[in-house]
């Protein structure tokens, strides 16, 4: 069977209400995953309690294996700067709240955080421009490839 065939066959099951599968059910999965959130924060908060319990393991999964992991490749500091600068531009007073107390919990410095905000803002403002002037994609694509190797060669020459 094709992917396109699969697909449609997937898409009319599901207009139809045919399971293709068992569904998925709240159960010892959910239970553990509260559990856990409760293990390792002290407490279940109230964005965990309100998600649906039949998803609840799989967004606990997702949080705790990326955003939690002192192993991923970015460390703390810069994953929460990162989503401070993110939640700037949602924008989500609830994400800031949380991204800045956690940057600064992994080290962040006033400076740094007012950084990560104002980098936000200049992408968000240069994005705008580029869209609504509708900038040609291939022209910004080789000048910004131009501008970066003559910028690789000038640090080649510093060094």
């Amino acid at each position: 069977m094709t992917p396109t065939k699969t697909g449609f066959i997937f898409a009319a099951a599901l207009v139809a209400g045919v399971a293709l599968a068992a569904p998925l059910r709240a159960d010892d999965s959910s239970a553990a995953a509260y559990k856990d959130i409760e293990a390792t924060l002290g407490q279940v908060p109230t964005m965990f309690r309100v998600f649906p319990e039949i998803g609840i393991a799989g967004a606990w999964a997702e949080f705790k294996s990326m955003q939690l992991n002192p192993d991923s490749k970015l460390d703390g500091k810069t994953k929460e700067l990162l989503g401070l600068a993110v939640s700037a531009q949602i924008p989500c007073q609830y994400c800031i709240y949380f991204h800045t107390a956690a940057a600064k919990l992994n080290g962040a410095t006033d400076e740094e955080i007012r950084e990560a905000v104002a980098m936000a803002s200049i992408v968000r403002h240069w994005s705008t421009v580029l869209n609504g002037m509708q900038v040609d994609e291939a022209t910004f694509r080789k000048e910004t490839d131009d501008i970066l190797a003559r910028a690789a060669e000038m640090a080649k020459k510093a060094q």
